[in-house]
Formats: structure tokens, C-alpha cells, sequence
């Protein structure tokens, strides 16, 4: 998957510099909705799905010589290289994309809990369950298992023994693989959104930014301390009170 940069994560308690809570509540959602576009988009199953048809391509051409060596076809000495030198530039950029897309998500999730950490704002946390966009990561990834459960299985049940059908085994057996795989990837992140947004965003007490409260802002007092035995009279709370009556 193209690599692109993600949202800085929040800056430290010394260097915040918001001028209140509505602006450090407006980045915070910034990023966040990013965060989550990035992990659970759309485009994010469409591209999976494309490096899973770019790898069963060079699947299918690295079998390919096996299977012209079956066929006994002459051809095999001159192309049976150049097509396993494809299938390999095919499949290995997949591979490796694919496993640091696995990689990047749980920097994702870091950043998520990072920002989250930063404040609390129910009303517009909430969106970030997705629960739509998750379900649709796990239907059409349980789809996917299916698909590759049933080559794998197909492929198998129609070889016959002394039938010259190895090329195609290995053809049906690394396309369901590589479709299981593809399902499986996008089932455990479905899974980890939800194990995710239940432990991140269930409800809790309200979080401040940090802000120190301004004079005259309407806080409660706390309680007052009552003198000690050797205080002097007229130190205390109630004496101060006192002196602002009239004497009898």
C-alpha cells in the first residue's frame, strides 16, 4: 500500500500551546477521523484486495513453467525463466507491502490512544467506532476465506493420481492461500477495531485539557482548615468574619 505521512502525534504536556479547549478539541478530531480514515477506509479493503489479485498473478506465473514441463512443451527451457523472474517481481513487492501495512496499523492504533488520552469529547468519540465500515471489513473478508477454502479444496478433490496435474494443484492450493491469507488479514482487523473501540471508548469521567482555572471563574472553595491549638485568636477564618461586624 502507498505509504503516506500520518498525523503527528500530540505534542508534549510543556509544549502545548491551544488557546482553549475548542481548538485543542478541533485538532484532536483532525487527527483522529485521519487516523481512523487511514486504518479502516474503504480504500484501505480495495487496495489489500488488489495486492492479493497482484500476488495470485505471480503465483500463477511462477507455476507456469512447472506446468509447461508437464505438458512436455519445448518452450519451457527459453520462457520458463523469464516467467519465473515475473512471477517473483510480482509476488515478493506484494508480500512485503502487505506485511508492513500489517506493521503501520499498529502505529495507527498507538496514535489513536494517544490522541484520545489528550481529552474526552463523547459526542464526536463516538463516530470512531465505525461500526459500519467494520462490518464491512468482516463480511467481505469472512467472503474472501470462503473463496480461498473452496480453491484450496477444489483443487485438490479434481487431481488424480498419474493424471500430470501437479502444476495445477499447486496453481489451485497457492491461489486459496493466498485468498485465506488475504480474508484473515482483514478479519483480525476488524476484530482489533472492535476489541479496540470497547477498550478506547467506552465511557468515562470527563478529562481536562490542563488548563489552570482563571480568577473569578466560579470554582467552589474547598474547605477551610480550622485553627490549630496554639494559633493565636483572631487568626482564623471565623475571626476574620467577625472583625467586619460591629463591636457590641
Amino acid at each position: 500500500m502507498p505509504r503516506s505521512t500520518l498525523p503527528p502525534p500530540p505534542p508534549p504536556s510543556h509544549l502545548r500551546s491551544w488557546p482553549d479547549r475548542s481548538a485543542l478539541l478541533a485538532d484532536r478530531w483532525r487527527a483522529l477521523e485521519e487516523l481512523r480514515r487511514r486504518s479502516l477506509g474503504v480504500h484501505r479493503v480495495l487496495l489489500l484486495w488488489l495486492l492479493a489479485v497482484t500476488a495470485i498473478i505471480g503465483w500463477a506465473l511462477l507455476v507456469l513453467p512447472l506446468q509447461q514441463i508437464e505438458q512436455e512443451d519445448p518452450t519451457s527451457l527459453v520462457l520458463g525463466p523469464l516467467f519465473a523472474i515475473l512471477g517473483l517481481a510480482a509476488l515478493t513487492p506484494s508480500l512485503v507491502t502487505v506485511s508492513l501495512a500489517v506493521r503501520r496499523d499498529g502505529r495507527i492504533h498507538q496514535l489513536l490512544d494517544d490522541w484520545l488520552r489528550l481529552d474526552s469529547h463523547p459526542p464526536t468519540d463516538a463516530r470512531l467506532r465505525a461500526p459500519g465500515l467494520s462490518l464491512f471489513w468482516l463480511l467481505s473478508s469472512l467472503g474472501v476465506c470462503a473463496i480461498g477454502l473452496w480453491s484450496s479444496f477444489a483443487a485438490t478433490a479434481d487431481a488424480k493420481p498419474g493424471g500430470g496435474t501437479y502444476g495445477d494443484v499447486a496453481l489451485g492450493m497457492g491461489i486459496g492461500l493466498i485468498l485465506w491469507l488475504t480474508g484473515l488479514i482483514g478479519v483480525g482487523k476488524a476484530v482489533r477495531h472492535y476489541r479496540w473501540a470497547v477498550r478506547a471508548l467506552r465511557p468515562r469521567p470527563e478529562v481536562r485539557s490542563g488548563a489552570e482555572p482563571t480568577p473569578g471563574s466560579g470554582a467552589a472553595p474547598g474547605p477551610r482548615a480550622a485553627p490549630g491549638p496554639g494559633a493565636a485568636p483572631g487568626t482564623g477564618p471565623a475571626s476574620g468574619e467577625a472583625s467586619n461586624g460591629r463591636c457590641p
